[in-house]
């Protein structure tokens, strides 16, 4: 994911390591919760713009539940993130938490149906 985009790995490998990960929980019954990434400029506008349609197409084409950005409202701001800026602090990681809980109700409200787990 993000640590691929900071490499620079191609945005078709990314896609391809992402999919086998699913395949493999959904084999498995497992409902996916997939929190997107979202990459920065300085790989080029074509990089970036690639990297960037993977998580969306992905979960799109999947029906994953999705959450588009894992780092929403934490990448950006430097009172959310420790000396590197590019990891969550324990206030980012508070944030971070906020924002996934809705995903994670709907996954637990997919499990109450019936669905996603094998027994």
């Amino acid at each position: 994911g993000a640590n691929d985009g900071l490499r620079g790995i191609d945005p078709g490998l990314v896609r391809s390591n992402l999919e086998k990960i699913i395949a493999m929980l959904q084999e498995k019954g497992i409902i996916v919760v997939f929190a997107g990434m979202r990459m920065a400029w300085n790989l080029g506008p074509g990089y970036t713009s690639g990297f960037n349609q993977v998580y969306p197409e992905i979960a799109a084409e999947k029906k994953l539940i999705f959450m588009p950005f894992f780092l929403e409202g934490v990448a950006t701001n430097p009172s959310l993130n420790i000396d590197d800026g590019l990891h969550p602090n324990p206030q980012g990681y508070a944030v971070i938490v906020n924002n996934l809980l809705p995903f994670v109700k709907q996954a637990l409200a997919e499990v109450a149906k019936g669905q996603g787990v094998e027994p």
